[in-house]
């Protein structure tokens, strides 16, 4: 679990790319729709690293013998603070499998929708090269 937290906290994209499972399910905080796949959900963080300003991690969470993370986030979206909750799961081999993402309060949510969706073109031809 360190791995994630320290590429996503270096920025480091083919690091943060190396923490997921194959069959990695993301689920954004602002589509209804889950992400299924390594390559989309690698396009949409790299499209989050991006989007986001200022990121950290605040605090982590850990249960069921190391298998469930939380990692409470602040950041900031031009001028809108962003609050928000990374809900990670590691398959048996200590790879991301599940991946949600809630974030708070719902100014930050539709900044991040918006900001999301001027990236999701740029995600979509990221995923369908890898």
């Amino acid at each position: 679990m360190i791995d994630f937290r320290t590429a996503v906290e270096a920025r480091d994209p083919e690091a943060i790319t190396a923490t997921l499972a194959d069959t990695v399910v993301f689920r954004s905080p602002v589509a209804f729709k889950p992400y299924p796949g390594k390559a989309i959900t690698a396009a949409i963080l790299r499209g989050v690293l991006r989007v986001f300003e200022d990121f950290r991690y605040v605090r982590e969470l850990s249960g069921d013998g190391g298998r469930d993370h939380a990692l409470v986030f602040e950041a900031r979206i031009g001028d809108v603070a962003v609050e928000g909750c990374d809900f990670l799961h590691l398959d048996e081999n200590g790879l991301i499998d599940e991946f949600t993402v809630m974030v708070r309060p719902l100014s930050a949510a539709q900044t991040l929708a918006s900001a999301m969706a001027a990236q999701f073109d740029q995600i979509q031809r990221e995923a369908t090269a890898a």
